[in-house]
This record gives C-alpha cells, sequence and structure tokens, in this order.
C-alpha cells in the first residue's frame, strides 16, 4: 500500500498560479506507480485532471489542457501538479492518487482505476 499526501492548495485569485505536492510513503515502489490528479467541486462529481505514467509520459483532461503541467520526482516520492492561469471554475478540491502500473499500460483516467487515494486539499480561485 501507498500514502499520499497532498499540499500546494490555497486561495488565488484568476489568471494566477499554484504548485500542488503529493508526497507518497509505504513499501510500494513509486517509480512503478502511475499517478493522476482529481479535483471535485461542490455538488459535482470527482472529475479527471491529469495523470502521469511510471515513464513520465503526461495526459490531460480538455478543461486543463495548455494550463496545467504533472510532473513527477521518483527520487523525492512526489509527483506534482502545475497549475497556471487559473479560473473560478477550477475551484475544487483537489485529490492525488496513485497505483502500480506495468510499463506499458495505458493512461489511467478513471477513478475507479486507483485504490490509494490523497486526503485532498482545497484550490479556492477568486474573480
Amino acid at each position: 500500500q501507498v500514502q499520499l499526501l497532498e499540499s500546494g492548495g490555497g486561495v488565488v485569485e484568476a489568471g494566477g498560479s499554484l504548485r500542488l505536492s503529493c508526497a507518497a510513503s509505504g513499501r510500494r515502489t513509486f517509480s512503478r506507480d502511475a499517478a493522476s490528479w482529481f479535483r471535485q467541486a461542490p455538488g459535482k462529481e470527482r472529475e479527471f485532471v491529469a495523470t502521469i505514467s511510471r515513464t513520465g509520459s503526461p495526459y490531460y483532461g480538455d478543461s486543463v489542457k495548455g494550463r496545467f503541467t504533472i510532473s513527477r520526482d521518483n527520487a523525492k516520492k512526489t509527483f506534482y501538479l502545475q497549475m497556471t492561469n487559473l479560473t473560478p471554475e477550477d475551484t475544487a478540491v483537489y485529490y492525488c492518487a496513485a497505483r502500480d502500473a506495468i510499463l506499458t499500460a495505458p493512461y489511467y483516467t478513471a477513478v475507479n482505476d486507483y485504490a490509494s487515494w490523497g486526503q485532498g486539499t482545497q484550490v479556492t480561485v477568486s474573480s
């Protein structure tokens, strides 16, 4: 199993930037994990934001493409979400998730693909 802890959320004005971090701990080998960010706004379902494969290949949801960047640092067992040009529509609780993955795995973009989740970090974008 792996434990995940998000940090970096906060309040930012529209057009601003934030970087979220997700630190992993536990017995599983982090470098063999695929990881993703999801978000959930009040009254809405949890939404896929971005994923990164164990080889470092990223994939993004349409609503954040070109504005958000996902990355990972295997030595620090941490992955990141750099968010730029934020809008009020980006306001949500952001969750990181991870799972073990084979080298040739597809992108994992569904909530049900993941068993390991962080507790979430609030991002609020004011207009």
